[in-house]
């Protein structure tokens, strides 16, 4: 396939075939992008595939902690479309949780940090040639649990809370060429967003939705959208930042009954 017109951006979406990084995925094609996706999960890339014309989509099936991978990838996106103008590093187990912190073996620790932390270093890595070409921008996601957490949840917390600091230190470093900033989400539903074995339809009770000052909880596309801002011309002053994406959940103050 010959490279993309200059005017048709292109965007790497890790982890994109599932959840946060699918409701990105859909968003950036049906605005004009083309999108190329990394994903460890072989059956939600091939569903992508399918739901997606190959001029639009690129699924590569691979994981973000495997050097080797992270450097195919890349080749196979450089030989698709030739530049990159947007990476998000959204990949990484959505599963907070680690149980008590005594018994946190050094396997499951890594389980967090490789594949957040560890794999938006290597992707970045990687992509900061292509990126430079066209000012181009990194987006980490990161989550409210790096600002506050519930009870065992330190991996999936100092994973997060890693990428807080990786991007301003990035955004540091690579400017002026490329701007880094991060996204911290807070609940967000995304059981229609996974693969057809694991979708199931949204049930919130009320006291779901008046947890957050909004009054719902959030979707996919809350995300996308700042994505597809951060991304374009209109937010080339706004770099080295994070913003929670909550419905303003962390905002309010709750009392245990």
């Amino acid at each position: 396939m010959s490279p993309s017109s200059s005017d048709t951006r292109v965007a790497l979406i890790t982890g994109g075939a599932q959840g946060i990084g699918r409701g990105i995925t859909d968003y950036l094609i049906a605005r004009g992008w083309r999108v190329a996706i990394m994903d460890i999960d072989d059956d939600a890339v091939q569903e992508m595939r399918e739901r997606h014309d190959e001029a639009q989509l690129l699924a590569i099936t691979a994981s973000v902690s495997d050097e080797a991978a992270v450097n195919e990838a890349f080749e196979q996106l450089e030989g698709w479309q030739g530049r990159l103008d947007l990476l998000v590093n959204n990949a990484g187990p959505a599963d907070p949780y680690c149980g008590p912190l005594e018994s946190l073996s050094l396997e499951r620790w890594h389980h967090w940090l490789d594949n957040h932390l560890t794999g938006a270093f290597l992707c970045s890595r990687a992509a900061i040639p292509l990126l430079r070409q066209h000012q181009g921008s990194i987006i980490h996601m990161a989550s409210t649990r790096a600002l506050q957490s519930e009870p065992e949840s330190e991996g999936y917390a100092a994973s997060k809370g890693g990428l807080l600091a990786l991007t301003h230190a990035m955004a540091t470093s690579l400017g002026p060429d490329i701007r880094v900033n991060a996204i911290c989400p807070g609940w967000i539903e995304t059981g229609e967003h996974q693969k057809a074995a694991d979708r199931e339809a949204p049930s919130h009770s009320d006291t779901d939705r008046q947890q957050h000052p909004v009054g719902r909880v959030g979707h996919p596309d809350d995300i996308a959208a700042l994505v597809a801002f951060l991304a374009g011309p209109e937010a080339g002053f706004i770099t080295g930042q994070h913003f929670p994406v909550d419905g303003g959940m962390t905002r309010k103050m709750i009392y245990a009954e």
